[in-house]
């Protein structure tokens, strides 16, 4: 989804997309020897030692034959190795390019079979210097000097530590999660746990069985000092299980602060339809970096405060009545993990409806111009520097307003709509209509436009694909007012309501001058829930 959830919110480094290269390329394109085979199941066994800072694993990977092909396209990122691939008991060849792997398959792929692969795997994944904006394995201690140990690594995604189909396109349909770590930690992964064991040297093994589909960066182990307490919740999919685990010293803290899980649980089910994942649960899980949509255990680590680390991002005032990290990175189990994209490159489908459920929020706790000030707050931070939607088969996404921009986008539209019964319906229906499945903007924008019955073709155009903010050109000569769009796409007619004087009314400017009878000239404002400009001419 880019580099991380919330990368706009902190410096980062951009990667040139002036030129890509032939890696680039292998880790953005649904290759040939991609294409061929969907994964249905991943048995990944992991041990993490955290003397030395490695990984030993095993992820034996069931997969469905689509059209035959003896080469199977899997990742995984150097240091870490590749021991071997086995299947029906032999061992398979490989040519290694870069972080690929194109595997030569010793049996033949008869198509709609299922069959299995094992990678055997080790090494000292590479270390997160900044998690979660520069990701990868994080070693750390808590404040009593346990380890605490998890990984952050959605902009490089799985391959950073164990192979994988990896690419967005395609998600296991289930995962079976078998953590290895020292037997006085606890180890806690999405979905519920099967079973534990207890070995022989002094460490003990959890399995967390996921039976919904999962992208590859959510599959995470969090290992440490970790205590557990519980809720439910009467939701629309019936009892939701909901667990929180937190550092043990942590407990008191988080029994109090975690009770607005519940309140933001109603809140999207409301907007949004039922919870996605009923069957693996919901937990919040005390990370040790900012904050994480991992499916079904959603990274928590926003220090038991309101706002985001304790500044309200959108200056209202409104962002400090409650926690971003709890808020937002929940919001990502409707979109981003119940609705995916193929291409990071649409990364906003993600990030601007989540930054919108931020709005939302605000408006369940304290009403619909509270939301609208939030919302409006976060255009502050937009900037303008380059589409929101970036370039396709490349691995990059686009520019960090996928968050805001984004958001106003669809505050913006919900004017347009100007009918919240079937605004709410809207929502509720596209996660319905995209339901466990990965999918493109474009047919999200489709699938808008059909269901809202507008023609928002330029709107997304315009918001999406350039840099340009609509302005609202004006004048008065004498009782006239003469208006028009400029600086928008060729065609740009987007209604806008328009204050004049004490009256409020709905026009649709074109690119020409376009002039409307009044008795005198009045004070002329657009709407604030539009995200345009407005220019005045004397």
């Amino acid at each position: 989804m880019r580099f991380v959830a919330l990368f706009l919110l902190f410096p980062f480094f951009v990667l040139s997309q002036s030129k890509y290269t032939h890696a680039d390329s292998l880790k953005g394109k649904v290759t040939k020897e991609r294409e061929w085979w969907n994964v249905l199941h991943y048995e990944l066994h992991a041990s993490f030692n955290e003397k030395d800072s490695s990984v030993l694993g095993v992820n034996k990977t069931t997969y469905k034959v689509l059209s035959p092909l003896q080469v199977l396209h899997i990742d995984l990122r150097e240091p870490m190795v590749l021991d071997s691939a086995i299947q029906n008991n032999k061992k398979c060849n490989w040519k290694k390019d870069g972080d690929a792997y194109f595997i030569n398959l010793s049996s033949e792929q008869k198509v709609n079979e299922q069959n299995q692969i094992t990678f055997y795997f080790h090494g000292k994944p590479k270390a997160a210097k900044l998690p979660p904006w520069d990701g990868g394995l994080i070693w750390k201690k808590d404040k009593n000097r346990y380890p605490w140990i998890s990984i952050a690594c959605q902009g490089m995604v799985g391959s950073v530590w164990f192979p994988n189909k990896d690419h967005m396109y395609d998600e296991p349909d289930s995962v079976s999660f078998f953590i290895t770590a020292p037997s006085d930690l606890v180890a806690v992964a999405g979905g519920r746990i099967r079973s534990t064991t207890e070995n022989k040297n002094g460490t003990k093994t959890w399995n967390w069985a996921i039976v919904n589909p999962i992208n590859n960066y959510s599959i995470i182990p969090y290992i440490g000092k970790y205590v557990n307490f519980k809720d439910t919740l009467n939701g629309e999919g019936g009892v939701l299980d909901i667990n929180y685990w937190v550092l043990d010293y942590n407990l008191e803290k988080a029994k109090e602060h975690f009770n607005e899980t519940k309140t933001m649980l109603r809140c999207f089910e409301n907007w949004f339809g039922k919870y996605p994942f009923y069957e693996d649960g919901f937990k919040l899980v005390e990370a040790p970096h900012l904050g994480m949509e991992h499916q079904s255990a959603v990274a928590y680590g926003n220090n038991y405060m309101k706002g985001y680390m304790g500044r309200d991002l959108s200056g209202t005032g409104w962002g400090l009545k409650w926690d971003f990290i709890i808020i937002h990175e929940s919001g990502h189990e409707w979109f981003g993990n119940n609705i995916s994209v193929k291409d990071v490159a649409d990364n906003w489908v993600h990030e601007g409806f989540t930054a919108y459920s931020e709005n939302l929020y605000t408006e369940y706790l304290f009403g619909k111009e509270a939301g609208a000030d939030y919302v409006i707050g976060t255009r502050k931070d937009i900037d303008n520097d380059k589409p929101i939607i970036g370039d396709y088969e490349v691995n990059r996404d686009g520019s960090g307003d996928m968050y805001n921009k984004a958001a106003n986008m669809l505050h913006t539209i919900r004017q347009l709509v100007n009918n919240d019964s079937t605004w709410k319906s809207f929502l509720r229906n596209i996660n319905k209509t995209f339901w466990h499945t990965t999918t493109t903007s474009n047919e999200v924008e489709a699938y808008m436009i059909n269901y809202l019955k507008l023609d928002l073709s330029k709107v997304f155009d315009q918001y999406l694909r350039t840099t340009q903010i609509p302005t609202f050109e004006y004048y008065w000569k004498d009782d006239v007012l003469s208006m028009r769009w400029t600086n928008c796409v060729k065609g740009f007619n987007m209604p806008v309501r328009i204050n004049i004087g004490n009256n409020s009314l709905l026009f649709r400017p074109t690119e020409k001058w376009n002039s409307l009878g009044l008795p005198k000239a009045m004070t002329v404002t657009v709407d604030r829930n539009y995200f345009v400009n407005q220019k005045a001419f004397k």
